[in-house]
């Protein structure tokens, strides 16, 4: 959602500030007082291209800064940037970070559908038809969905591994006996899990074993002998004790050196237990150092790590194996993938039946809405049509499209393909309106939706605008009183004269409401008109 927009040098925009409410805020002006301009700088927010005809003439560059709210973001906001030199050169920063075009297309870009006639809008792109579809029906389709996206991705990986043994068993002799010649290496080692770190810290203990022995033996005797340490400490304590009779303040060093004298006497004895444990057996010595060499020669081979060495056993072992039994691999691979394609082709039926019956509520339900546009006989149909095998994808088996009938009796043709802006425009907001929350867009900016419309349509067209505001930040470029007066929030677009004509942005309310309201129904501000207008206002 758009929180404010400021727009400095864009077309005929000098400065321009545009906050918008939550629900239905409506542009209006003269033709040609510059509201296209506004447009672009929304354009430019979203990440759309740039260049140097957007910057105003006599500037040096363009610069469109805005606060969005989105959806899984900042609570308090994100804030964007869009700047575009003379020299068509541009910046983009988000939160004050350098970023892409992509990264806003992205971010604030996929938040924001601009619904113009001749835009690119989201709903005319098919691909997204069938996320909408699914949007709409919910638990109707999500199960069988999930479903088919688990099917799928098991016949994928079935039909990797039949690949994969398709091709080991048809490996090249020298590559066989390659793997043949690891597998005997390692297997002529054959290490085990852990064992070479364990030989890690063990071997410099074993191979220093006699310095080490010395070093523990000899502290072990100077704390523990005959007038050793130990025995000093004790007639120390002694000593300090027997004069502690004579001043209690002794009896606290006392007790100091009698806790070091029981520190002293642990660390014998785990010297002793030291002792103990070391092993002068040269031949185990010599067994370890053998095999340590062993291990090594394998790291040096086919490591640098055991894990890879253990990896590379595995490799070497499957690819021996299927050279051996590959006719009986490569079958069971088969079997296995023809397993999971039933499946998938079970789950694919499934999930176009739960499409198939939603379809039709979803069309009705747009439908609706484009008779109370006063469309006529016009309709939209959803078309469900299964794709070959080999174009299945990740989404399902089939391509959903939506298609449009201009009149009864007339052939469906895709939505896309459809010629009049002002057909485009209200068969997107019918969709819009049906689809409320699914589509999972923000923010919705139309332009040129009221093209042709008029009398009653006009009015219907209002409702339905209000009617969305509901789910949506709806912003509304409008030559329509009708349209006008059910906005939430108002701004009026304004060109000056001069040299260098210069675009103007001004929220109104109250009498300028009133005046601009009666401009857009008579083209004055008589009486008739104003009177008009303020009453429009006030059954808003």
């Amino acid at each position: 959602m758009i929180d404010e927009l400021s727009v400095h040098d864009v077309a005929l925009i000098h400065e321009a500030t545009l906050e918008p409410a939550d629900g239905l805020t409506v542009l209006t002006g003269e033709t040609g007082a510059g509201k296209t301009a506004l447009l672009s700088a929304i354009k430019l927010l979203m990440g759309e291209r740039a260049d140097a005809g957007a910057v105003r003439e006599g500037s040096e560059g363009l610069l469109v800064e805005g606060r969005v709210y989105l959806k899984g973001g900042d609570p308090d906001g994100t804030v964007v940037s869009r700047s575009v030199g003379a020299d068509g050169r541009g910046r983009v920063r988000i939160d004050g970070r350098v970023a892409s075009v992509r990264e806003l297309a992205e971010g604030v870009g996929a938040s924001i559908d601009l619904c113009g006639q001749h835009e690119h809008q989201r709903l005319m792109r098919k691909e997204t038809h069938v996320e909408l579809l699914d949007a709409w029906a919910q638990a109707e389709v999500s199960l069988a969905r999930d479903a088919y996206e688990k099917a799928f991705a098991e016949a994928r990986r079935a039909e990797a591994e039949l690949r994969q043994r398709r091709e080991m068993s048809e490996a090249a002799d020298s590559q066989v006996d390659e793997a043949a010649f690891i597998l005997s290496r390692i297997d002529e080692v054959a290490p085990q899990e852990g064992e070479y770190e364990e030989l890690e810290d063990a071997l410099p203990t074993a191979e220093h074993a006699e310095t080490l022995l010395r070093t523990a033996s000899g502290v072990h005797e100077a704390l523990s002998g005959d007038d050793g340490v130990i025995d000093t400490i004790s007639g120390l304590v002694r000593e300090l004790r027997e004069a502690a009779v004579l001043d209690r303040r002794l009896e606290r060093r006392a007790d100091a050196l009698e806790s070091s004298l029981i520190d002293i006497e642990d660390t014998a004895g785990e010297l002793r237990r030291y002792q103990d444990g070391i092993d002068l057996d040269e031949g185990s010595l010599a067994r370890m150092q053998e095999r340590m060499s062993q291990l090594q020669g394998l790291l040096h081979s086919y490591g640098p790590r055991m894990q890879e060495v253990f990896e590379r056993r595995q490799r070497a072992a499957e690819l021996v194996d299927s050279a051996r039994n590959g006719t009986e691999h490569v079958r069971a691979a088969a079997e296995a993938l023809a397993a999971a394609e039933s499946r998938l082709e079970a789950a694919a039926d499934r999930l176009d039946r739960a499409r198939g019956e939603a379809a039709p509520r979803l069309a009705g339900a747009i439908n609706e809405q484009m008779r109370f546009l006063e469309m006529g006989t016009a309709e939209v149909e959803v078309s469900i049509v299964r794709r070959p095998r080999s174009e299945w994808t990740q989404e399902g088996p089939s391509t959903v499209e939506l298609m449009y009938r201009p009149a009864a009796g007339l052939s469906a043709r895709p939505l896309r393909k459809i010629a009049s802006g002002g057909e485009v425009s209200r068969v997107m907001l019918a969709c819009k309106v049906v689809l409320g929350k699914a589509d999972g867009i923000e923010t919705l900016v139309f332009d040129e939706v009221d093209a042709g419309v008029g009398g009653s349509t006009a009015l219907a067209l209002a409702q339905v605008l209000a009617r969305l505001a509901a789910t949506h930040q709806v912003i509304v470029v409008t030559h329509l009183a009708q349209v006008a007066v059910a906005g939430g929030c108002h701004y009026l677009v304004l060109k000056s004269g001069g040299k260098l004509p210069e675009t103007t942005l001004r929220r109104i309310d109250g009498e300028a409401r009133v005046r601009e309201v009666a401009r857009m129904l008579s083209g004055d501000e008589s009486d008739v008109s104003i009177a008009h207008a303020r009453q429009m206002l006030a059954d808003a």
